[in-house]
């Protein structure tokens, strides 16, 4: 007899899919949604349970090593664990799901052999009430912090070196949540808006041409594949808005996949006068030619580059360049979960790459051109301390203070997603003296 698919059921296989071969779990979703064939509300089920539980993994974990006695959690079978997360889950973070289907559910993922054992340590935590016994604060604040919010605890220690405590805690509150999808409009196509009654989102009054959605609905696919807007987060169009492009002028995106910044600018430039993306990875510069395509965008030329070895037919040519450099994303661990389970020491190697693709970026900038440094991380390391090694190297370049989008700053901004309710997001505009 055929199982049925079930939101429930692809999200085990999703779950197991990432943790087995390593895939990320926005394109495992992508995949699964365009795989199923389900409805609305079934693809927000299984999209909500196959983030939720990437996102809450430790503390489900820690819940199930309390209740499975001698047997730890990465001890079960890989099938036994992951239906446990996903009930616990439920019972835990999804407030309008009966707690007799969280369970019933849950034991239906596994064989019969095993479901025994999924039944009655669900049972068991909804018996206890669902209380979370968390480790004491006081004696061990990382390891709290670490199983409160589901978050290593050397990515706590990062945070709170930056930031302190109080402002670690602030920033480690908001990357278990849902975050807004703000679209970028075509506003060569269509105005924010008739984007906003289309879709039933709101016009975003600080970014130019943004709005903002609960979900990715099919009238907001439907609008995606016609071109008449993208997804592109705020603190993104922010930058391009402190970027500030005009109509004729030459840009030059130095690590421009997945292409969103070169678009917005593009728009700003009312498609007159000449984008260059360039990037590392050809094959994703494919994506980026398609989306120019379906944006109708025709000033967009794209080109395989290493950011460090600029072209020398464009050095000290351009008006305007972005070098949104790679980054560890620590800014972004909302919207892709499995960023916080990365090694920490693989961000060590960041700010040398940073420095040499901003060295590189840097060429491009025609006297009295403007130079944007940017990262989708909170860490100063790739941040502050990158830019301030660039200017200390290169007296030609100063920083330049804007007021854009409701923020103001004298060159340098970090924006926190729990003040701004953007990306964590570090910008800095420089501009070669003339």
């Amino acid at each position: 007899m055929e199982t049925k698919t079930t939101p429930r059921r692809l999200a085990m296989q999703s779950l197991l899919a990432c943790e087995k071969c390593g895939k990320y779990t926005n394109l495992e979703i992508d995949a699964g949604i365009r795989g199923a064939g389900m409805s609305d509300a079934d693809k927000g089920l299984y999209t909500r349970l196959v983030y939720g539980v990437s996102e809450r993994r430790m503390t489900l974990d820690y819940i199930i090593d309390r209740y499975a006695k001698n047997t730890k959690a990465a001890e079960l079978d890989p099938d036994v664990r992951t239906a446990l997360r996903i009930g616990l889950y439920q019972m835990c973070y999804m407030d309008r799901i009966p707690e007799f289907a969280a369970v019933s559910e849950s034991v239906s993922l596994v064989n019969r052999g095993k479901g025994g054992f999924v039944n009655a340590i669900l049972r068991s935590f909804l018996r206890d009430g669902k209380k979370i016994v968390y480790p004491d604060k006081e004696k061990d604040p990382f390891y709290y912090a670490s199983i409160y919010y589901s978050m290593p605890a050397a990515l706590v220690k990062l945070f709170v070196d930056s930031y302190g405590w109080e402002t670690a805690e602030k920033i480690l509150s908001c990357v278990n949540g849902e975050p807004d999808v703000y679209l970028r409009c075509n506003t060569e196509r269509i105005t924010p808006e008739d984007a906003a009654a289309q879709t039933g989102g709101t016009v975003d009054e600080r970014f130019t041409g943004m709005i903002r959605v609960e979900s990715v609905t099919e009238s907001v696919r439907k609008g995606l594949e016609d071109g008449l807007y993208f997804v592109q987060d705020g603190a993104s169009r922010l930058c391009t808005m402190i970027l500030g492009a005009m109509p004729g002028e030459r840009l030059v995106d130095t690590c421009a996949c997945p292409g969103g910044k070169s678009f917005s600018a593009a728009l700003d430039m009312q498609d007159r006068g000449e984008v260059f993306s360039f990037d590392l990875h050809g094959n994703k510069l494919t994506l980026i030619d398609k989306t120019a395509g379906r944006l109708g965008l025709d000033i967009i030329h794209t080109g395989v580059r290493d950011a460090r070895n600029p072209d020398t037919a464009l050095v000290d040519t351009a008006d305007r360049v972005l070098c949104d450099a790679p980054c560890s994303g620590l800014g972004v661990i909302a919207k892709k979960p499995d960023i916080r389970y990365k090694d920490i020491s693989d961000i060590e190697n960041l700010p040398r790459i940073q420095r040499e693709v901003l060295e590189g970026a840097s060429r491009y900038v025609k006297p009295g051109g403007v130079l944007v440094y940017s990262t989708c991380t909170l860490h100063k390391k790739e941040n502050e301390e990158v830019v301030n090694a660039f200017l200390e190297t290169h007296p030609d370049f100063t920083l330049s203070p804007f007021a854009v989008g409701g923020v103001k700053a004298e060159g340098m901004i970090t924006l926190f997603p729990h003040i701004h309710h953007t990306d964590g997001f570090f910008i800095a505009r420089m501009v070669r003296k003339a």
